[in-house]
């Protein structure tokens, strides 16, 4: 039997898929869990376009959302809109 590689970032296809994604990995409370779902985004989206987008270099942008550092807010904040979401602070009470 042949097995293939699941690859989540061929399922992110939709604005609604991305938003879900990582609203659930941001539920998760894991930065690097979090860094790791906005890579699979970014990686949807086209990492070369998302580097672009940002500014940042391509080797920068794969090490920021790698999961392995602790990127600066501003790097994570232009990932999100290079990736087309938006980060919403609400009231927990």
């Amino acid at each position: 039997m042949k097995t293939t590689t699941f690859d989540v970032s061929e399922y992110l296809d939709s604005p609604e898929m991305i938003a879900e994604y990582l609203n659930a990995a941001l539920e998760e409370g894991d930065t690097e869990y979090l860094m790791k779902a906005l890579g699979n985004v970014a990686k949807a989206k086209g990492m070369a376009n998302i580097a672009e987008e940002t500014g940042l270099g391509r080797e920068s942008l794969y090490k920021a959302v790698s999961g392995s550092v602790n990127p600066k807010l501003e790097t994570v904040q232009r990932i999100f809109h290079a990736v087309g979401v938006d980060i919403k602070v609400i009231s927990r009470v």
